[in-house]
C-alpha cells in the first residue's frame, strides 16, 4: 500500500524530473534511508527509476525536455549564472555550449557590450545576437527540436576554429570517480571540444548533478580550470577536484 509520503515523492518528481536521494530527504524531513525504502515500492511497481543516487519517474530517465529542464532548479542556475557573468567583462569572447545553465547565463549577460559569442544553441544565439554590439557566430548542422541546439561534425568543425577568452559548457552529471558527464554523445563530443578552445575553461551546473552517473564521459577533473556551482559538492567529489588542481567556486546568494 501506498503512503502520503509516496504521493509527495511522486508530485516532487512530476515538477522537477530527476532529483537527487539527498534532495528528496531534504524535502520531506526524512533520512535518506528512509527516502530509499519508500522509492523501493514505486521501482518495483515501475512507476520510478533508480539511477546512481537520484531517482526519476519512469519514462523521464536521463534528461528532460528542455524548456522542463529550465524550470528544475532555476534559481540556483541564476546564481551560478550571476556569478559567472560578474567576471565576464564588455569586449570579452565567449564560447557556450547548449543547457539550461549557459541559457541563464546568456541572459545575465544582456547588460554586457561588444561581446563576442560562439555557441551551438539557437536560445542563446537569440539572446545576444543584435544587443549591445555583440558579435555572434553559431554553429551550423541539424537543430534538435527539443533544445534547438546544433550538433555533428560541422558543429565540431566550426568551433575548433575559435579561440576565446572563456570557454564554458553545462553538465548533466559529475561523478567523482569519472568525472563530468552527459547523457548524449554527441551532446559531450562538443562539450570537450568547447572545454579546449578557451584560455579559461569553466563547468558550470547546479548541486542536483553531483552524484550523477551519466552515459558518456566529457573529461575528466583535470580537463578543465574551474568548476562553479551553487552548492558544496560532496567529499569525494571536492578531493577529486583538488586532487586535479581544478578550482572549485561557490556562488554566494
Amino acid at each position: 500500500m501506498l503512503s502520503k509520503r509516496h504521493g509527495e515523492i511522486l508530485q516532487l518528481l512530476n515538477e522537477q524530473g530527476t532529483i537527487t536521494i539527498a534532495d528528496l530527504a531534504g524535502r520531506l524531513g526524512v533520512s535518506a534511508e528512509t527516502v530509499r525504502r519508500d522509492v523501493r515500492p514505486l521501482t518495483d511497481l515501475g512507476t520510478v527509476v533508480k539511477m546512481h543516487g537520484a531517482v526519476s519517474l519512469a519514462g523521464q530517465g536521463g534528461e528532460a525536455p528542455f524548456e522542463r529542464r529550465m524550470r528544475e532548479n532555476a534559481p540556483a542556475k541564476r546564481l551560478i549564472a550571476r556569478a559567472v557573468a560578474a567576471r565576464i567583462r564588455d569586449g570579452d569572447s565567449v564560447m557556450l555550449d547548449t543547457g539550461t545553465t549557459t541559457s541563464f547565463l546568456a541572459r545575465e549577460l544582456l547588460s554586457h557590450r561588444r561581446l563576442t559569442v560562439v555557441t551551438n544553441s539557437s536560445d542563446i544565439a537569440r539572446t545576444l545576437a543584435t544587443v549591445n554590439g555583440n558579435k555572434v557566430y553559431m554553429a551550423g548542422g541539424e537543430l534538435r527540436s527539443d533544445s534547438g541546439a546544433a550538433f555533428g561534425v560541422s558543429a565540431i568543425d566550426f568551433i575548433s576554429r575559435f579561440a576565446v577568452t572563456h570557454a564554458i559548457i553545462s553538465t548533466g552529471a559529475v561523478d567523482a570517480s569519472t568525472g563530468v558527464m552527459d547523457y548524449d554523445l554527441e551532446e559531450a563530443e562538443f562539450a570537450r571540444m568547447v572545454l579546449s578552445r578557451g584560455q579559461h575553461s569553466l563547468v558550470v551546473t547546479d548541486h542536483s548533478k553531483f552524484g550523477r552517473q551519466g552515459l558518456v564521459q566529457v573529461c575528466g577533473f583535470d580537463g578543465f580550470a574551474e568548476l562553479v556551482t551553487d552548492r558544496p559538492p560532496p567529499p569525494d567529489i571536492t578531493q577529486a577536484l583538488n586532487a586535479a588542481g581544478t578550482t572549485l567556486s561557490i556562488a554566494a546568494a
